[in-house]
């Protein structure tokens, strides 16, 4: 069975017949079902998708007719079933091109930042291909209000980085009418007009790349009061100073390392180099891989202040830092402010580096050492690329005695970061996990607590405005309340109530009062904070994860392991064993201890709504094909 989303909602058998669906509301909930990829869609969610804020009396009776009508018309390979509080699809074997483009412009976006831009073009236009028009055409108002944005989102990301990867390989003429097309259809994306630029450059149409920055920088000013930011900002000054010849893809997050890599001395391929004098250190790259700031960076100054004095200090101790939290904390924002304050004590380059792919699963140490040494010159021979202590070898004499910062995100344990340590302590490693690391210190480790209601609020404030907030501030104090003090959820109902002027605060904040929808709607683009905190229990093993299912149904208050182990019908060591085990992973919290002196356990809001909708799926995604 093939179920396409990405333009009209349609259902075809294996051999190409279409099958018949009448009418846009049985399309409707055959897609959310299908988008909720293989979770309860509720009645109260299905309801709106349908209907709105203005349901019939006979709602419940409807969508049920509705259901038995796709039963009957997709037939017994496809299992519609009722489980409280709504209904979920389960298809397996089933082709959904929606999925197939996830797939595809996740593949095309790694192939991408690790530079092989012929094959990430290939992926990412078979991903585009796969659109046939408008995403859910044929469903309801309601439904297309609430899920095409993500979609289309998805759709121009995948595009501009396809784009990138055409410019990448000289294909600066072809793409030129496109991008011209492109900016006038979307006249505030940032990173098209910048690739509009280089293209118009590299065409030796310099005057007409400068007049394309000076008019989006108009049309920013006039449409939402901002100046450019770092991408088109870098690339006009690029296009002054002559900067944007080929291997320069200006505004892309793979540009900090595409200068020209120092030659290997003859007879040397993929060696460590001996210590460079002056003139060699003068030709090689300077790493520059720190990402765009992560807008308007609010609060965590205590943080942020310790983070600078610590990255600064010269003592000739080993600086190795480590910021944890759970998933959603800002963890990783407040790394990249600190490293870019600190950038200047480090000037032999500040190195970037993600330690999880896009779904959450650990690299291989030897994967990120091939990166980082491509980063600093020094690209490594094939027959490296899976000899981890060559690589090892390699990286830390390359690294011995430079002043280099390194960044390394979202790590995994002790045995995945040993191996990317530089030699020699004038380098600086700043690490981001959500467990702490054996080989990091108490005193060199910065705990990311949540941020309470007043931060909550500047936070939001600075993401739509103080005035509105401040126009109906009992439904801002709820949207902050509903977002459990995690700046992720923060950050995503800023940036749908920012994309929505229209929008009174309150209608968001109704539509995040459900706690059966919540984490459905604290989504914006690809940016799920679902998703974000499924990552973690991906992780867990059956011990924890059974913990964590069994004790979502209590109440928020905190609880001890004694309780836990009567809810879970487990010895009570088995119980602390792995409620320690998430405390680490940032799934629970310790909320001090109890009048006999045994810890209590706290839930976060968010991750104790996670638990009770948790599927197979969700934990362990190998096991449902």
């Amino acid at each position: 069975m093939d179920f396409r989303l990405l333009g009209p909602i349609e259902a075809k058998r294996g051999g190409g017949a279409t099958i018949p669906l009448s009418g846009s509301k049985v399309h409707t909930v055959l897609a959310a079902l299908l988008l909720s990829e293989g979770r309860v869609v509720s009645d109260a969610r299905l309801s709106a998708l349908l209907w709105g804020w203005d349901p019939p009396a006979t709602a419940s009776a409807q969508i049920y007719t509705y259901m038995s009508r796709l039963r009957k018309h997709l037939g017994p390979e496809i299992e519609i079933v009722r489980r409280q509080p709504g209904y979920v699809l389960r298809a397996p074997g089933a082709w959904i091109d929606l999925t197939e483009f996830d797939r595809l412009d996740r593949l095309g976006r790694e192939a991408l930042a690790d530079r092989r831009f012929d094959e990430a073009g290939t992926l990412l236009r078979d991903a585009l291909d796969l659109w046939r028009g408008t995403a859910l055409a044929n469903a309801t108002e309601q439904m297309i209000e609430a899920e095409l944005p993500r979609l289309e989102e998805a759709r121009m990301i995948a595009l501009e980085s396809r784009i990138e990867a055409d410019l990448a390989v000289g294909r600066h003429e072809q793409v030129t009418a496109e991008l011209t097309g492109l900016v006038a259809e979307h006249p505030v994306r940032e990173r098209l007009r910048a690739q509009l630029m280089t293209a118009l450059y590299r065409c030796g149409r310099q005057a007409d790349a400068l007049h394309t920055y000076y008019e989006g920088r108009a049309v920013l000013a006039d449409q939402l009061g901002v100046d450019p930011g770092e991408a088109l900002g870098s690339t006009y000054q690029a296009v002054l100073g002559g900067g944007l010849g080929l291997g320069a893809s200006a505004g892309s997050p793979a540009a900090a390392a595409d200068a020209p890599q120092e030659p290997a001395a003859p007879g040397r391929t993929g060696s460590a180099a001996p210590a460079a004098g002056p003139a060699v250190a003068a030709q090689r790259a300077v790493p520059a891989m720190l990402p765009a700031p992560y807008g308007e960076f609010t609060g965590r100054r205590t943080e942020l202040a310790s983070l600078r004095a610590r990255l600064s200090r010269e003592d000739g101790r080993p600086r190795r830092l480590l910021i944890t939290g759970m998933a959603g904390a800002g963890k990783t924002a407040l790394a990249v402010r600190a490293a870019q304050d600190c950038a200047a004590h480090f000037p032999d380059g500040q190195l970037f580096v993600e330690l999880c792919h896009p779904d959450g699963t650990p690299k291989e140490p030897a994967e990120v050492l091939v990166r980082l040494l491509r980063a600093l010159g020094e690209p490594p021979a094939a027959a490296a690329f899976g000899d981890l202590e060559e690589l090892v070898r390699l990286y830390r004499t390359r690294t011995s005695g430079s002043r280099l910062l390194l960044v390394l995100d979202g790590a995994v344990g002790d045995r995945q970061v040993a191996p990317l340590l530089p030699g020699g302590p004038e380098s600086a490693v700043l690490i981001t996990s959500q467990e702490r690391l054996a080989r990091v210190a108490g005193a060199d480790t910065t705990a990311l607590a949540l941020v309470d209601e007043e931060e909550g609020l500047e936070l939001l404030a600075s993401l739509v405005g103080r005035g509105r907030l401040d126009a109906d501030p009992d439904a801002a104090d709820d949207l902050v309340a509903y977002c459990a003090g995690l700046p992720l959820a923060l950050h995503v109902t800023g940036a749908r109530l920012a994309a929505r002027p229209h929008w009174p605060v309150a209608r968001l904040a109704a539509r995040l009062a459900d706690p059966a929808t919540r984490l459905a709607e604290l989504s914006y683009g690809d940016v799920s904070v679902r998703e974000a905190l499924v990552h973690s229990v991906r992780r867990l093993e059956e011990a924890e994860l059974a913990a964590l299912t069994g004790l979502a149904d209590g109440d928020a208050e905190p609880f001890c392991a004694q309780y836990a182990a009567l809810v879970l019908g487990t010895a009570e060591e088995e119980a602390e064993a792995a409620l320690d085990t998430l405390v680490d992973r940032a799934l629970l919290e310790l909320s001090g201890l109890d009048s006999q002196g045994r810890p209590l356990y706290r839930w976060n809001d968010l991750v104790r709504l996670l638990a009770a909708s948790l599927t197979t799926r969700d934990a362990f995604p190998s096991a449902v094909r």
